[in-house]
C-alpha cells in the first residue's frame, strides 16, 4: 500500500516532465520558419529571376537549380555523419550546429539574388552562392528537425510540437512569397505587355526582352531583389535568436549511458532496410516533387500560359493563406481519423490543377489555388507527423543504441531534395528545348504547352504513385499506441538499471 501511495503522485510529476509548454513550442516553430521562407521565395521566384533578370539561358538555369538541389541533398547525409558524432555540450547537440551555419546562410543567400557586374560568368556565380546557400540549409535543417525527437518522450506533445512547427513554416512559406512577390512584382511588369496580341500569333519572336540592361548594375529589377533578400535575411537572424532562447535540447531519454552511438554507415544501412521508413520515404518523394513543380513553374505558367501576370503574386498568398490556416484541420484529422487516412487530402489539388489547365479563368484560378494550399498543408504535415512514428519504431527493434535520429532525418531531406532537383533540372531544361525566351511577352505555343504539362499532367501522374506507395506503409494508429507503451517500458527499465548501477558504485566506495 505505502508503495502504490508512493507511485501515484509520480506519475503526473513524469507526464509533467515530458510536457511541452505552449510558448515552447512556439519558439521551436518559429526557429524554423527562416528556412521556409527563404525557400519559398527561391521555390516561386529563382527560377524567373534566372531567366528574366539574370537573363540565364534555360539550359544554364536548369543546372544552376539541380546541381544546387543535388549539393544540398549530398549535404544531408555529410551533416547527419557529423551532427551524429557530435558531444552534448552545455546548449545540446544540435543546438551548436544551428547557431554556427546560421550567419553564412544569411550571406549565401543575399549574393544568390545579387546582380553581379559581369555577364559571361553570371553561372557560375549563381551556381556558387545556390549550392553554397542550400549546403548552408540543410546544415541547419538537419538538427532542427532531429530535434522533435529531444523535445518530449510523448508522441502527442511531439506530434503537438510538429503541428505548431508545421503551421509557422507554412506562415514562413506565406511570409516569404508575399514579400518577395509585393517586394519585385514590379520588375516582372512591363507596359509593353499590358495589351497583349492573341497568344501565338506570328509576330511573338518580335516583342521587346524586358530583362535589365546587364551594364545597369543598380537597375530597377536588380534593386528590388537585393532589398527582398536583405528582409528575408533579417528574418533568419530573428528567428535563430528566438529558438535558442525559448527551446531547451534534452538527451536521449531511452538510451543508458553505457550505449554507443550507431556507427553512420551501419545505421544508414539499417535504415535502408527498415521497411517503414522505405515505404514512407519513396511516398513523399514523389509527392514533394510534385509540390517543388507546382511552386516553381506556377509564376511562369501564371505569366505566359494562363494570362494571369498581373495576379500571380496574390494567387500565390491564396495558396499559403489556405495551407497556413487549414493546418489546425489537418492536425485534428489525423488524430481522429489517423495519419495514413489523411493523406487523401494530398489528391485534392489533382482535378483542380487539371482544370486550371484547361480552363484557365481568373475565378477558377483562385478556386485552385485554395484547395490547392489544402493539399501542400497536408502533403507539408504528414511526412514530419509520420517520420518519428518510423524512428520509433525502428527505436524498439534496436534498443541498445543511440544518435541514429539524425541519420533518419538526414537521409529523409537527401531523398525528398535529390528527387526534386531531379524534377526541377528536367522541368527548367523542358522549357529550352521548347524554345522558352527569356523576357518576351509571349511564348510559343510549345512552351506553352510544357508549362501547362508541368502543372497539371507530371504532379497528378506524382501524386497518384506516391499515395499508391503510401497504402503500403504498415504503421497504424494501432502499432503506434503499442509502441508507444513498449518504449515506455523500455525507457523505465532503463532509468532502473541506472539507478541500480549508481547504487552498486555508491556502496562500493
Amino acid at each position: 500500500m505505502a508503495g502504490a501511495a508512493k507511485d501515484t503522485p509520480e506519475r503526473p510529476a513524469e507526464e509533467e516532465e515530458y510536457r511541452l509548454s505552449i510558448c515552447g513550442k512556439i519558439c521551436y516553430a518559429i526557429g524554423g520558419a527562416p528556412n521556409q521562407v527563404a525557400g519559398s521565395a527561391a521555390a516561386f521566384f529563382l527560377q524567373i529571376y534566372l531567366l528574366d533578370i539574370a537573363h540565364i539561358t534555360p539550359f544554364h538555369a536548369s543546372l544552376v537549380l539541380f546541381i544546387g538541389k543535388a549539393s544540398g541533398a549530398v549535404t544531408d547525409p555529410v551533416a547527419g555523419f557529423f551532427i551524429s558524432k557530435s558531444r552534448w555540450t552545455k546548449v545540446g547537440r544540435l543546438m551548436p550546429w544551428m547557431l554556427a551555419c546560421t550567419p553564412f546562410t544569411v550571406v549565401s543567400y543575399f549574393f544568390m539574388w545579387y546582380l553581379p557586374p559581369f555577364v559571361s560568368g553570371r553561372v557560375a556565380w549563381y551556381l556558387t552562392f545556390y549550392c553554397l546557400f542550400q549546403a548552408l540549409t540543410t546544415l541547419f535543417q538537419v538538427p532542427y528537425s532531429a530535434l522533435t525527437m529531444f523535445l518530449s518522450t510523448d508522441q502527442k506533445e511531439r506530434d503537438s510540437a510538429t503541428a505548431y512547427r508545421m503551421t509557422m513554416e507554412v506562415l514562413g512559406t506565406l511570409i516569404g512569397a508575399a514579400l518577395q512577390g509585393q517586394i519585385v512584382a514590379s520588375a516582372h511588369f512591363s507596359h509593353h505587355c499590358t495589351v497583349n496580341p492573341p497568344v501565338n500569333t506570328t509576330d511573338t519572336w518580335h516583342d521587346t526582352p524586358s530583362f535589365p540592361d546587364p551594364s545597369d548594375l543598380l537597375s530597377h529589377q536588380a534593386k528590388v531583389y537585393m532589398i527582398a533578400a536583405g528582409v528575408i535575411g533579417g528574418v533568419y537572424l530573428l528567428g535563430i535568436v528566438i529558438l535558442f532562447l525559448g527551446v531547451k535540447e534534452k538527451d536521449d531519454p531511452y538510451a543508458l549511458n553505457s550505449d554507443r552511438a550507431i556507427p553512420f554507415c551501419k545505421g544508414l544501412g539499417l535504415t535502408m532496410k527498415h521497411g517503414p521508413y522505405v515505404k514512407l520515404t519513396a511516398s513523399f518523394l514523389l509527392i514533394s516533387t510534385a509540390v517543388q513543380l507546382e511552386q516553381s513553374n506556377f509564376v511562369l505558367f501564371c505569366t505566359h500560359a494562363a494570362d494571369l501576370r498581373n495576379h500571380f503574386q496574390y494567387l500565390v498568398v491564396t495558396i499559403l493563406v489556405s495551407a497556413a490556416v487549414s493546418i489546425p484541420f489537418w492536425q485534428k484529422f489525423l488524430q481522429r481519423f489517423g495519419k495514413k487516412c489523411a493523406a487523401c487530402g494530398i489528391s485534392w489539388m489533382i482535378p483542380f490543377a487539371v482544370m486550371l489547365v484547361t480552363i484557365p479563368n481568373l475565378i477558377l484560378a483562385y478556386l485552385v489555388a485554395f484547395v490547392s494550399g489544402l493539399s501542400i498543408a497536408a502533403s507539408l504535415l504528414l511526412p514530419w507527423s509520420m517520420l518519428p512514428d518510423v524512428v520509433d519504431n525502428f527505436r524498439l527493434q534496436n534498443p541498445h543504441g543511440k544518435g541514429h535520429e539524425t541519420i533518419f532525418y538526414s537521409s529523409y531531406v537527401f531523398f525528398t531534395k535529390m528527387s526534386a532537383g531531379i524534377g526541377l533540372g528536367i522541368s527548367a531544361a523542358g522549357l529550352e528545348f521548347t524554345g522558352y525566351k527569356p523576357g518576351m511577352c509571349r511564348q510559343s505555343s510549345d512552351v506553352i504547352l510544357t508549362l501547362k504539362i508541368l502543372i497539371g499532367v507530371v504532379p497528378a501522374i506524382l501524386i497518384l504513385v506516391g499515395l499508391l506507395i503510401l497504402l503500403f506503409y504498415p504503421i497504424t494508429e494501432e502499432s503506434r499506441k503499442e509502441t508507444k507503451l513498449a518504449l515506455e517500458v523500455l525507457r523505465r527499465s532503463h532509468q532502473s538499471t541506472e539507478n541500480l548501477d549508481d547504487h552498486k558504485e555508491d556502496t562500493s566506495v
